[in-house]
């Protein structure tokens, strides 16, 4: 019993995503329709990125990086804007979840060398946000963009085009942030920077599976023929990748395209559905994502709307809010739970910065519609 609850409450999306399969085939028996409910294109993707990026995180290249580059940063300013700049960058690419794991934890580790455990609670908050925003402005930085640029076809300028402004302004909030962390000093980091080998091997199999898989997003490679390459390799070559995949998020994907497809099969719902979305998709999107978390709410809503750029902005936006409006976030408390600081000050100091963020990117999307 100990177990499921603590599976419940580590997989809650998980958990719900399933509950909302099953009672919707209460309404909607199974029947040989189902399979053409799966988007087995962005499950492919999905796993092939998230097996290159775990692999790469295995071999220390990230966690390398971060240290060489904070080698020379003496202040907290220098080290929040660093890492904080750290995390909206990389997660354009490693994506938000990898950028997280890879530097909140390090972040706790300098500060608390350096005897600036007060800085804590700020400076995750302010990755986690970076993190989150800086993810928004590729197709592969986050699950709902992967999915929505594959779902409705988008082209790359389009994709840019849509976010780039709210990515710019976010960029600017997030290094204004930063520089309110304090006026403390840091250890030198250098000794931290032990590890300078590689397996040029793995890592290069990687780069290879990494270039295949953003030819794959772009429509150049089938998606058939990438899965496979990356599942050969990784058994050939690091076979213990495979675990490190994280299968919760694709199974949570199927169990949402089941109910989302069942519910497209409801004529009441699916009326309903249309006139609260259509014309509202940022609104939507960014109110969906408060209760349902960004990643199910861009699936939910992708089945009710053909205005993919706003509902992109929407579920984008969206995952600033809530603790539980992206997925990602939690990745942070997580890791804030593990330390002896307030888990209730850490939820109000991250509600307060999402909103004050929200907010004024929600302004930027009234002046530009």
């Amino acid at each position: 019993m100990v177990k499921i609850k603590s599976f419940i409450k580590s997989e809650i999306v998980l958990v719900i995503s399933f509950v909302l399969a099953v009672a919707s085939m209460l309404v909607v028996p199974p029947n040989k329709e189902y399979i053409n409910y799966i988007d087995f294109k962005t499950l492919a993707l999905l796993f092939c990125l998230m097996a290159v990026v775990a692999g790469v995180n295995a071999l220390g290249v990230f966690d390398l990086c971060a240290k060489k580059l904070l080698a020379k940063t003496s202040s907290l300013k220098g080290l929040g804007l660093t890492l904080s700049l750290l995390c909206f960058f990389s997660s354009m690419v490693i994506t938000n979840d990898v950028a997280l794991i890879t530097f909140v934890p390090f972040s706790i580790v300098a500060l608390k060398m350096s005897s600036n455990e007060k800085a804590i609670i700020p400076l995750v908050v302010v990755e986690t946000v970076a993190a989150n925003l800086g993810s928004m402005l590729t197709p592969i930085g986050n699950p709902q963009n992967l999915y929505l640029f594959s779902f409705f076809e988008m082209g790359a300028g389009e994709f840019i085009k849509a976010i780039l402004p709210y990515a710019v302004l976010s960029l600017v909030l997030v290094v204004i942030s930063s520089l309110f962390l304090g006026k403390g000093k840091i250890k030198n980091t250098s000794e931290r920077t032990e590890k300078s080998g590689f397996d040029y091997k793995k890592l290069s199999v990687y780069g290879v599976l990494f270039i295949i898989s953003l030819l794959t997003v772009f429509r150049v490679i089938p998606y058939y023929i990438t899965f496979a390459i990356t599942v050969i390799c990784v058994l050939i070559f690091d076979r213990k990748t495979v675990k490190k995949v994280d299968y919760s998020l694709l199974f949570t994907f199927v169990f949402l395209f089941v109910f989302i497809g069942n519910l497209g099969e409801i004529p009441v719902i699916n009326s309903f559905l249309k006139s609260i979305v259509t014309g509202n998709e940022v609104i939507v999107g960014v109110a969906a994502s408060q209760v349902f978390s960004n990643v199910p709410a861009a699936l939910l809503l992708s089945g009710f709307t053909n205005n993919s750029t706003d509902l992109l902005v929407g579920v984008n936006l969206g995952g600033l809010g809530t603790l539980i409006a992206s997925m990602a976030s939690l990745i942070s408390f997580k890791f804030i739970a593990k330390e002896n600081v307030k888990t209730g000050k850490y939820i109000l100091a991250f509600t307060l910065i999402n909103i004050v963020f929200l907010a004024a990117n929600l302004l930027l999307y009234i002046i530009i519609r």
